[in-house]
């Protein structure tokens, strides 16, 4: 057989022109890719998945970030080069079909996708004894976790504080619905949260549970730096023994009809009562 006869053709049976890979030309259909892998799963060990625009730039502009691999489309690749973005590593040009069979099909990846480091987590004495965290019990969806980072970092959230285990990774659905936040707003992972709520309170930390059950809406609350806000899952709240934990439990008096939000949109509205508070804005 001819070298166009083993070619791959078209849908006319025309043999299609052959590619090469590399930086600066095309890549064979499918990228450089060996098969098709999950979203979050691990493409070499112990590595992190990114993707996405924000979620990327972000990365790629955060020194403490270690970057093993960067796949880009052509677009995005001169869409970096026009906003002056240096890359740490020589990115693979790929076709947008290559990224998007690396994902699952909800995913958005903007035309980049990064292997990368997990960032380093920092320990509560790493904390500063000043400003806000967020602590979250047991909060094991991504969206919810990755929405929430983006509004710690809106908020300058020192830290957020979230179990070791019955928590989502730090890569894939969290990293893109955080849109750059995971890059701004440390992570401290424990094992025991009762006993790391007992160490924020013997540093001074004002530790506020919110809870629909609680004695008093956030609003009316005494808050003060430094703070801990305490949030739980959808469904099932704070559990019993972060409740009793706490400082202080209070709820969210809200004017209309419905009177529970997402545990992202909480997050938010608690960061901004408890902002204007500590500012005298309130």
């Amino acid at each position: 057989m001819t070298e166009a006869g083993m070619r791959e053709r078209d849908r006319h049976g025309k043999p299609r022109p052959q590619r090469r890979a590399g930086f600066k030309g095309r890549v064979p259909r499918g990228g450089p890719w060996p098969a098709r892998r999950d979203v979050g799963g691990e493409a070499t060990e112990g590595a992190v998945l990114l993707y996405g625009w924000h979620t990327v730039r972000a990365a790629l502009a955060n020194p403490a970030r270690r970057i093993r691999k960067l796949f880009a489309t052509e677009n995005a690749l001169r869409r970096l080069a026009d906003e002056g973005i240096e890359l740490p590593v020589e990115p693979e040009l790929v076709r947008p079909d290559a990224l998007a069979a690396r994902l699952t099909p909800d995913a958005v990846h903007q035309g980049l996708v990064a292997e990368a480091d997990p960032l380093p987590s920092p320990t509560l004495e790493d904390l500063s004894a000043a400003g806000v965290v967020v602590v979250l019990d047991q909060i094991t969806d991504p969206h919810n976790v990755g929405a929430i980072l983006r509004t710690a970092a809106a908020f300058s959230v020192a830290a957020i504080v979230t179990t070791a285990r019955h928590s989502p990774e730090a890569t894939g659905v969290l990293a893109k619905s955080a849109s750059g936040a995971l890059e701004l707003v440390p992570i401290v992972a424990v094992q025991n949260l009762v006993r790391a709520l007992t160490a924020l309170r013997e540093r001074g930390v004002l530790v506020v549970g919110l809870d629909s059950a609680g004695d008093d809406d956030l609003a009316a609350v005494a808050l003060r730096t430094p703070l801990a806000l305490v949030l739980g899952a959808e469904g099932k709240g704070l559990r019993q023994s972060t409740r009793a934990a706490c400082d202080r439990l209070a709820r969210l008096d809200l004017p209309g009809a419905i009177k529970s939000l997402n545990v992202s949109n909480a997050a938010a509205v608690a960061l901004y009562i408890a902002t204007n508070t500590v500012t005298g804005k309130s």
